[in-house]
């Protein structure tokens, strides 16, 4: 049983979240908390599974109740973040601070719960599970939660694939698994060798601004090559998380553009709902962003990135991240199919081991690290 902690000013919310979890075998709400404040003192003397925090609340706000939790009694926190530029900001820190997810107030102040029931138990259930304080939550499970569906992070869709490629079948590639696949090289023009002609692709969810502010914080200044980064998020919330990153990091950071060159010491991050890929200009590799039909509930995926990039052989070094699901994993066996390079974060760093794990369990990853050796390994693989 996940027993959970709600805080919020609006009384409305707090009704609405307490309704939607009671209405769920799986979840018991302990008790609800007006304030940063009441958040705190509830969280300390009931030491909840998993807290709902909002950010802006009286007495004490969301940020401060975060900080003191984590501080005192390390727990799952799930934020609830409205779509504007500071509450996007204030996400990011939130973040940084230790919460494992957001809840994007799509309405408002008053956020329509029908629109996204299944996201928020989606994210609670993973929260409640996941590593805080490097110790990983197990809750009770439940006979009644819903069970994980094959591919439910990366099923069928369409994407625009590089532009010497045709459009691979998803859904037959989810289908028949690809679990040893031969490696090969492509003979594309566009594959050389030497760390300027590499391009680094990178994906991650849950727990992945977190993991980002160590990895891309730790690339070197003279990295040869550009790095391109799928973090799952809605629009809004990936500009601010650029801005973060490039705030505390030697490389150049921003939110991808279309069509943009793919420069030395630059890292891209993809637009929320905006797939994208590799794309080639007349100076050579650039930015695509598409807004194809979703993978799953994804847009953008990983495995957009990660199968549009495939046909660069050996000058691909491929990074996933902690995240819930499977999303990269089947971009990941193209890329082995040929020649690339992978390397997976390891289950002892991952806030919820997933999106690694799906690439692990296939036996095709080259490392297997912590986050903390993660960049070391990516400057490491672009100079081979």
């Amino acid at each position: 049983m996940i027993k959970v902690l709600i805080a919020d000013d609006s009384a409305f919310m707090r009704m609405v979240l307490s309704d939607l979890f009671k209405k769920q075998p799986d979840f018991e709400v302990l008790d609800t908390a007006r304030n940063g404040k009441e958040a705190y003192e509830k969280a300390l003397r009931l030491k909840p599974d998993l807290v709902t925090m909002d950010v802006n609340m009286p007495v004490m706000d969301g940020l401060d109740a975060l900080r003191h939790i984590m501080e005192d009694c390390p727990t799952a926190v799930i934020m609830c973040s409205s779509l504007t530029k500071d509450g996007a900001d204030a996400t990011m820190k939130a973040l940084s601070l230790g919460a494992v997810d957001f809840i994007n107030k799509t309405g408002g102040s008053i956020m329509r719960i029908d629109s996204i029931e299944d996201e928020i138990l989606a994210k609670c259930r993973a929260a409640a599970g996941a590593r805080i304080g490097g110790v990983v939550r197990k809750p009770r499970a439940s006979i009644f939660a819903p069970k994980p569906q094959t591919g439910s992070s990366s099923s069928a869709g369409k994407q625009e694939s590089f532009s010497t490629v045709a459009k691979p079948n998803f859904l037959s590639a989810w289908r028949k698994p690809v679990t040893s696949a031969p490696v090969f090289h492509t003979d594309s023009a566009l594959v050389s060798s030497g760390g300027k002609n590499k391009l680094v692709v990178l994906g991650t969810s849950t727990g992945g601004p977190k993991a980002l502010q160590t990895v891309v914080a730790g690339l070197p200044k003279n990295l040869p090559c550009g790095v391109l980064i799928v973090q799952h998020m809605p629009p809004g919330f990936t500009k601010s998380l650029a801005e973060r990153l490039d705030e505390i990091s030697q490389v150049s950071v921003k939110e991808a553009e279309d069509h943009e060159p793919i420069l030395p010491g630059h890292v891209y991050i993809a637009p929320g709902n905006y797939h994208m890929t590799v794309g080639m200009g007349k100076n050579g590799r650039e930015v695509a962003l598409n807004q194809d039909p979703p993978l799953g509930t994804l847009r953008p995926a990983a495995d957009v990135l990660f199968k549009s990039a495939a046909p660069l052989g050996r000058d691909i070094v491929s990074v996933i991240l902690t995240g819930m699901g499977q999303d990269g994993c089947l971009g990941m066996q193209d890329i082995k199919r040929h020649g690339g390079y992978i390397i997976a974060e390891a289950e002892s760093t991952c806030v919820v081991y997933g999106m690694p794990k799906a690439v692990v369990d296939l036996g095709i990853a080259d490392e297997i690290l912590p986050l903390q050796q993660v960049a070391g390994a990516i400057a490491k693989a672009v100079n081979r």
